[in-house]
C-alpha cells in the first residue's frame, strides 16, 4: 500500500488495501484459484499488478528501504492490520482494479469507475 498510495489520504490507502482484499475474496469465491493469486502475498506480488513491485520501478527501491520511522508507512501498517482482520470498510464498492488519473489503461476505457478517491479511479466490473 505504501508503494502505491503513500501520497494519498488515509481513505486512499484504505482503498488500495480494499483492492487487495477484494482480489483475495474473488479468488476464494472461485475455489481458491485465480490468475492473480489467492493470498494477500500472492496478490500483492503478482507481476505487473502493483507497479511498485516491478523490477526497475523507481518505487521498488523505496519500498524495500522504508521503515517504521516513516509516518505514512505506520499508517499503512495500521490499515493493513484492519484489512487482514476483516474490519476495513471498502470505499471502492468491491473494486478489483484501479489506476491513477494520469493514465487510461485499455481495460478501463469502456468502464465507469465504482469510486474515485484521491488520484485513483477504482473499478468493480473488470474480470
Amino acid at each position: 500500500m505504501w508503494g502505491e498510495a503513500r501520497g494519498e489520504s488515509v481513505r486512499g490507502i484504505e482503498a488500495v488495501a480494499a483492492i487487495i482484499v477484494n482480489r483475495v475474496r474473488q479468488a476464494q469465491a472461485r475455489g481458491g484459484r485465480y490468475w492473480w493469486g489467492n493470498s494477500i502475498e500472492q496478490v500483492c506480488q503478482k507481476p505487473w499488478q502493483f507497479s511498485c513491485w516491478n523490477e526497475g520501478d523507481p518505487n521498488r527501491a523505496k519500498l524495500l528501504a522504508v521503515t517504521e520511522r516513516d509516518r505514512t508507512f505506520r499508517i499503512c501498517l495500521r490499515v493493513a492490520r484492519r484489512a487482514v482482520a476483516g474490519v476495513l470498510d471498502d470505499p471502492t464498492r468491491g473494486a478489483t482494479h484501479y489506476h491513477t488519473r494520469a493514465v487510461l489503461p485499455p481495460w478501463a476505457r469502456s468502464r465507469s469507475p465504482s469510486a474515485e478517491i484521491g488520484n485513483h479511479l477504482f473499478y468493480n466490473d473488470v474480470e
